[in-house]
């Protein structure tokens, strides 16, 4: 397998990574404006930054636990209806795309090529971060607003998945 498709599956492939980032595409999607492309490009860049901490064996203990934890508050932010300012949006994507990153970078496979898995991950990511901002978007464009209670459904469900991962149950 070449390494740009390893690099694509690993975010697309987990649960904790894809819900995060199509959550924060709805978030962005949402606030509209500059937070349609200023928050994937903030998750990006600091994502690569934790990804090289990965590659490069750099300690962070309990990423994993901080990807999940990523999803609750997400999800919460999502559920709750509480948009977040495009700098907190911005902001919060940076934070958490540090453990993601860490985790694309720590699961580098043996004798990969680092430029493409890395190339790889970065393009599922963006597509995933468009997934979401598409679903944000494509409500309001057939002429109906995502209503709050599916915005409450959906974001109260993805952080019952988080709830969940941390228990242990997925």
């Amino acid at each position: 397998m070449s390494s740009i498709i390893q690099g694509f599956v690993h975010p697309i492939g987990g649960i904790d990574h894809a819900l995060a980032m199509i959550g924060l595409g709805i978030i962005a999607g949402l606030i509209g404006g500059r937070a349609l492309w200023l928050v994937p490009a903030a998750f990006v860049t600091f994502m690569a930054l934790g990804a090289m901490m990965g590659i490069r064996r750099i300690d962070l203990p309990n990423y994993e636990t901080g990807i999940a934890l990523s999803v609750v508050v997400i999800g919460a932010i999502i559920g709750f209806g509480r948009l977040l300012p495009i700098a907190g949006a911005a902001a919060l994507a940076a934070v958490i795309s540090v453990v993601h990153g860490y985790a694309h970078g720590a699961e580098l496979p043996l004798e990969t090529s680092v430029a493409g898995y890395v190339a790889g991950f970065v393009i599922a990511t963006l597509l995933l971060h468009a997934i979401g901002i598409g679903l944000a978007l494509g409500a309001e464009r057939f002429g109906k607003p995502i209503s709050l209670r599916a915005r409450q459904v959906a974001g109260i469900g993805m952080a019952g998945i988080g709830i969940a991962i941390l228990a242990g149950w997925l």
